[in-house]
């Protein structure tokens, strides 16, 4: 066991740290590296050019004639992802910290880092890309210094595209991270950190051991599912999975026991023996909270089955997803799907689509609202539909999160703009080193839900850095903002909306739908209301043909007989027609500027 270290890389988006990690299998010759990012082996993460799942694997490292075995988790940095950092943190004992030298520190490395170091995690700093030229090395340093504490020697200086550092990685893991504690004579304590779906398998399950050990064929339960299973295999990870005949304490691996319901593998959960179980499961593993609310419908209503198990398969792999059905009135039935954020949503949507071949229509996202009747009763809702009358309802509350925003100085009055703009109030604004300012807001979850983060982007040139967590709910003036088609209210575009912006919003979206829903035979009226009181109108005018094109001459009366004839039928088919909603006008109301 003194020889076993377990590590994961911490960092913001974009700072290096699946580079690195393929320089330091490289470097310890686990893998050939044919191509960059080994451990992103999804096509989207590839696409993309981000992580989206950690991925664990093991190393063997020799110095001075000693072996080392180096389990490293690699981790996302995007703030929607920060779930599965949690995770792969709370099974190591130490973490490398990855900063660019040409970045400096950003919003997602100081939250990545408040985690490890509440876990009591050993952090090594490590500087990344010094070989570029825009680099600054040593201001990047006096930023880490300031943040952790550490002294500027303990700093290492690397570089994921040359190479360099990475000897000096390797050994400040072995010699400054601590090796696993634990009693390998104790019963089996296993942490499952996560899992994935085999369709030959079954569940396949990933652990690290805290105490005892565990063989192939041992009987093993679940603690908190108390559900009970054969090993039927387990071993290591490599780049594939290497079975072995037993493992012991400190080590990591994945175990095989042909589960094939979803339900039974809870991330987080403690596996230990049937015979000599553990006394309490380990601790100081959180429930997720999701964050952004949206109807998943399938296209066809026969895929509604498929769905439900391509999203519990899906949700072995992504523990931050959480689902529940729900019925629409336009859709049919469907899932109200939890989000930690906007990207994450995409990601799971783009997944459904490739993994499982599930064409499916997303509704608007949203927010939870905390709804207070006249009598003081509380009740938690998730979708507009779900709202009381107006006349029942005391008053709404909303969440409000914490908003850290790390930018340069130059960007100031536009992000001051942006935030106030989105009904946000300044805490405080501290210059953190030379010309980078972080600055505090609490906005409402509900305002930044759809666009605040692209928007950032762009306002930024790309240097802000955003992360927030959720501070508490405050009473709020909201409006149900209701679309009708033909006077037939479409529940799925339905959304809560502040007062001040219903009219403007409303308006925008009838505008908006207005390009997208193709012409029909029949004139179709886009209304947005607020309860009975239209605001806004929209008119798609009906497709004609020229039924008098064929009457050349001769009396009127044989036009207007056509006519009239051709009425009868317009009317006839509003009353039978149905208007179809495209996917498109659900995505395009996200993308109202």
């Amino acid at each position: 066991m003194n020889n076993i270290r377990n590590f994961c890389i911490i960092a913001h988006i974009d700072h290096g740290k699946s580079t690195i990690a393929d320089r330091l299998l490289e470097r310890t010759n686990t893998i050939q590296i044919t191509e960059g990012q080994m451990l992103d082996d999804m096509d989207l993460e590839k696409e993309r050019g981000i992580t989206i799942k950690s991925h664990a694997i093991q190393m063997e490292y020799e110095r001075d004639g000693q072996k080392y075995l180096l389990n490293l988790i690699d981790t996302p940095g995007h703030v929607d992802f920060s779930y599965e950092v949690s995770r792969s943190i709370a099974a190591c004992e130490g973490a490398l910290l990855i900063v660019d030298a040409t970045q400096g520190v950003q919003a997602q490395t100081i939250s990545n880092l408040y985690m490890a170091i509440e876990h009591d995690l050993e952090i090594i700093p490590v500087i990344n890309k010094i070989d570029m030229p825009a680099a600054m090395p040593d201001e990047v340093e006096d930023e880490i210094v300031e943040l952790i504490g550490c002294k500027p020697e303990e700093i290492i200086r690397a570089s994921g595209k040359t190479g360099e550092g990475i000897d000096e990685i390797l050994d400040a893991v072995v010699d400054r991270i601590p090796h696993p504690v634990g009693d390998n004579e104790a019963p089996l304590q296993a942490l499952i950190f996560d899992s994935v779906f085999n369709s030959f398998r079954g569940i396949i399950a990933y652990f690290k051991i805290v105490n005892g050990s565990i063989r192939k064929g041992d009987k093993v339960k679940f603690f908190n599912t108390g559900m009970e299973y054969d090993a039927d295999e387990v071993g290591v990870l490599k780049m594939d999975m290497l079975p072995r005949t037993e493992l012991r304490t400190g080590e990591v691996g994945y175990i095989i026991s042909g589960i094939k319901n979803a339900k039974e593998v809870k991330v987080g959960d403690t596996i230990t023996h049937v015979a000599n179980p553990c006394q309490k499961a380990i601790e100081g593993f959180q429930e997720v909270k999701p964050m952004v609310f949206a109807g998943v419908y399938p296209i066809d209503p026969a895929d509604y089955e498929n769905l439900r198990a391509s999203l519990e398969k899906l949700q072995l792999n992504d523990a931050a997803l959480t689902f529940s059905p729900e019925s629409s009135v336009a859709l049919g039935f469907g899932f109200r799907c939890g989000f930690l954020g906007l990207l994450h949503m995409e990601i799971v949507q783009e997944r459904l689509d490739r993994e499982f071949n599930m064409d499916v229509i997303t509704t608007v996202p949203n927010v939870s609202y905390m709804v207070y009747d006249k009598h003081g009763n509380a009740k938690e809702v998730h979708n507009p539909s779900g709202l009381p009358e107006a006349n029942f309802i005391d008053h709404i509350e909303e969440p409000y999160i914490r908003a850290t925003i790390i930018t340069d100085a130059n960007y100031i009055g536009p992000i001051m703009t942006l935030c106030l703009d989105k009904r946000g109030e300044l805490i405080k604004q501290e210059y953190v080193s030379g010309n980078r300012v972080e600055l505090h807001f609490y906005i409402p979850l509900g305002e930044i839900v759809i666009d605040f983060y692209d928007k950032l982007k762009s306002i930024s040139k790309g240097y802000a850095s955003f992360d927030y967590h959720i501070d508490s709910f405050r009473l709020s003036k909201l409006a149900k903002l209701d679309i009708l088609l033909n006077g037939e209210p479409v529940d799925a575009l339905s959304t809560l909306t502040h007062n001040d912006n219903a009219v403007a919003f409303g308006r925008r979206m009838c505008e908006k739908l207005k390009e997208l829903i193709p012409r029909q035979q029949f004139d179709i009226a886009i209304q947005a209301a607020i309860g009975a009181k239209i605001i806004a109108r929209e008119t798609i005018k009906c497709v004609r043909k020229d039924v008098t094109a064929k009457c050349y001459g001769g009396d009127v009366s044989r036009k207007r007989k056509l006519l009239e004839k051709q009425k009868k039928g317009k009317k006839r088919m509003k009353q039978i027609g149905n208007v179809e909603v495209p996917q498109k006008a659900f995505l395009a109301v996200l993308k109202l500027d």
